[in-house]
């Protein structure tokens, strides 16, 4: 095995480990990364937390994956169930996608995007879908680059 290959060994083992409890605030602090870059949404740490901790304790809601180096998580792809009644099947919502900008450009956005993606065929949806801000070119590349396409469905949303 060249040096090559085992950087690649070494990288994918740690694509899409489930997040847990104890990395709480580390993924608060990447939706702040997150929300920063983002025209709608505010930071709230622990908004963000108890958010994260509901989707925890029921993994029929939905998941998160993490990335991590050094023992530190560095990305994270949050992902929800329901069903689409226009297809009759499970689908997902990818949530929350962020990777550290520390981290960003070594391919860890596109591996943890498979991860997402596989956890989702194996949890038996029949789509995927995401929001991201019309001016983050950069995301919206990537999501190509893997399969998505642009909806002709406007988002909507009503706070209460």
């Amino acid at each position: 095995m060249n040096l090559s290959d085992a950087t690649k060994q070494t990288t994918q083992s740690h694509a899409g480990s489930p997040a847990t409890l104890d990395d709480l605030p580390e993924l608060a602090e990447l939706l702040g990364v997150l929300f920063a870059q983002e025209d709608e949404f505010q930071a709230d740490a622990e908004l963000q937390s108890e958010g994260l901790r509901r989707i925890l304790a029921n993994p029929e809601a939905g998941r998160v994956l993490v990335w991590r180096e050094k023992g530190h998580v560095v990305g994270m792809a949050n992902v929800l169930f329901t069903v689409s009644t226009a297809l009759g099947k499970r689908v997902a919502i990818l949530d929350d996608f962020v990777v550290h900008p520390n981290s960003r450009g070594k391919g860890i956005g596109s591996q943890l995007l498979d991860a997402a993606i596989d956890l989702c065929k194996a949890s038996g949806c029949a789509r995927v879908s995401l929001h991201t801000d019309n001016s983050n070119i950069d995301a919206q590349r990537l999501y190509e680059r893997h399969g998505f396409r642009a909806s002709t469905m406007l988002a909507m949303n009503l706070h209460l």
